[in-house]
């Protein structure tokens, strides 16, 4: 799950396949329930590791035997690479598990859902790509992404090469960058394109029912398509739909079979990173979260405008030092997540892969469910920080177990079931910032140069994780419907000036 570059591949498959596989292809019994069977494979390309080393730093699992080996290992390449690459080979030529016979929401299964994006060119240890990777394996197949320039746009658009790609069927995610200033709008119009289209497809089924049969017409229009079953189920329909009117010259059937696929759910993203969404893109970003259209949006944050050379903005945290802020930022980071929440009917979700993976998939899992706008705002750890990216997980843990990236989730939903919307989804601080952020060299080449300045502004930056905490936990402990606690009126309205002065008279008082 973590692998920045999509190397790292499992699969099911029955033992009959792997009798072919060459001498080294490796394989294990699996551990899932009614597959005890078949064969389980966990498959490096070799030619496509940069060797960054995250999997093995972050592998929970040891040899019994030996306790300096892991279930994963850094091995020298060159005595690898060509029977490594004839297991790659045979591996890629194994059937992919059904999808839906997997869970989307659970860790252990996600690695055997084909990853829609793969050997990009980011850098080695990349923090953001393993969101994207995520993102396509559970929506992929119907995706259609808006992407901001940025890193994650010369990386995924490098043309003509491109790290999106498509599976068996021949589907995969529809890709377009848009500029810095307008992609949250660009998304947007995708989004509204795509409901005309469906809106317009749906009275044509209607008008041609007679021919289509009323049965299949109105399961066209009216199926749900929640579920990965639902949708594999709305794509037969739309099949049987393309059968019926083969021959149909009618211009209502040619139309229909033009837009025929958009009857089928479409998941639109829009994303980019902080210098995006926290600065240049941020009022059409606002824009959007307020048009209650159904739009998701991910903020890949690295604190900084990493693709231009580590330019701070809105994101980066106090007392950091960047391009424009040599003498450590004086004032603390925006927090774009309570901004998403003031609207009240906007997903919002503040993640880290390091910090907790399940809450991750939950996060992705919820936002897409969200029949409104959501936005993800995901820690990705960057080269611009100032350390070995083989510990980027361990920072990303770090941030959280210190209440600099508290992880919290906001689902409108909730609401309507009288539960509290906010939730507050990492414990109380339990280390001091110093002990996260004096492990980047963003902070410690201040603390060299100027010691007082970084104390200081370390304190103040402790100040502001204690306050947002206070702010974030309060606002978790509300009860029911998680607003602000009702308050009562006076029991006695205060009496109007001339009021008084009558009363007073009445009295005899001066």
């Amino acid at each position: 799950m973590v692998c920045p570059h999509a190397v790292i591949r499992a699969k099911i498959y029955n033992p009959e396949l792997g009798d072919k596989a060459p001498a080294t292809f490796k394989w294990a019994k699996p551990k899932w329930r009614g597959m005890e069977q078949e064969h389980y494979t966990l498959q490096v390309a070799p030619e496509d590791c940069t060797g960054c080393g995250v999997c093995v730093e972050v592998c929970p699992v040891k040899s019994k035997s030996d306790a300096s080996k892991k279930a994963i290992n850094m091995a020298p390449q060159a005595p690898l690479r060509e029977p490594e690459r004839e297991n790659w080979e045979f591996f890629l030529s194994l059937p992919e598990v059904d999808r839906t016979k997997l869970s989307h929401t659970q860790v252990k299964d996600i690695q055997l859902l084909e990853p829609l994006f793969e050997f990009s060119g980011a850098c080695s240890g990349c923090g953001e790509t393993p969101y994207i990777k995520l993102l396509t394996q559970l929506f992929g197949d119907r995706l259609y992404i808006a992407n901001a320039t940025g890193c994650s746009s010369i990386y995924g658009g490098n043309l003509p090469t491109t790290p999106y790609t498509h599976n068996a069927q021949g589907r995969g995610p529809a890709w377009s960058n848009s500029l810095f200033e307008d992609n949250a709008e660009f998304g947007f119009g995708m989004r509204v394109a795509l409901d005309q289209q469906k809106a317009f497809a749906e009275m044509l089924v209607t008008r041609l029912a007679s021919a289509v049969g009323a049965e299949l017409a109105a399961d066209l229009v009216g199926a749900s398509q929640k579920t990965e079953m639902e949708i594999n189920q709305q794509r037969e329909r739309v099949k049987a739909l393309r059968a019926v009117l083969d021959g149909n010259s009618s211009s209502d059937a040619k139309n229909l079979l033009a837009i025929a696929d958009a009857l089928v759910r479409k998941s639109v993203w829009i994303l980019g990173g902080d210098g995006w969404a926290f600065d240049i893109g941020f009022g059409g970003l606002d824009h959007v979260l307020g048009s209650g259209k159904n739009v998701n949006v991910l903020v890949l944050d690295t604190e900084v405008y990493s693709n231009t050379g580590g330019q701070a903005s809105k994101a980066t945290p106090r007392g950091a030092v960047a391009k424009f802020a040599a003498s450590g930022k004086p004032n603390s980071r925006k927090d774009l997540a309570m901004e998403a929440v003031s609207y009240g009917s906007v997903y919002v979700a503040q993640v880290a892969l390091g910090g907790n993976d399940m809450h991750v998939v939950k996060a992705f899992q919820e936002a897409e469910a969200h029949d409104g706008p959501s936005i993800i705002i995901a820690y990705a750890s960057c080269i611009a920080h100032g350390y070995d990216l083989v510990h980027g997980l361990e920072q990303q843990k770090l941030a959280v177990q210190a209440g600099y990236w508290p992880l919290m989730r906001y689902n409108p939903a909730l609401r309507e079931e009288g539960k509290n919307p906010f939730q507050l989804d990492s414990k109380a601080p339990a280390i001091r910032l110093k002990e996260y952020a004096y492990r980047e060299a963003r902070y410690t080449m201040l603390a060299r140069s100027n010691p007082d300045l970084a104390a200081a502004l370390l304190k103040e930056a402790q100040d502001d994780v204690e306050r947002q905490w206070r702010v974030y936990s309060a606002r978790a402990a509300m009860p029911g419907r998680g607003e602000t606690p009702h308050i009562a009126p006076l029991e006695k309205p205060e009496e109007k000036p001339e009021e008084k002065l009558a009363a007073a008279a009445a009295g005899g008082e001066e």
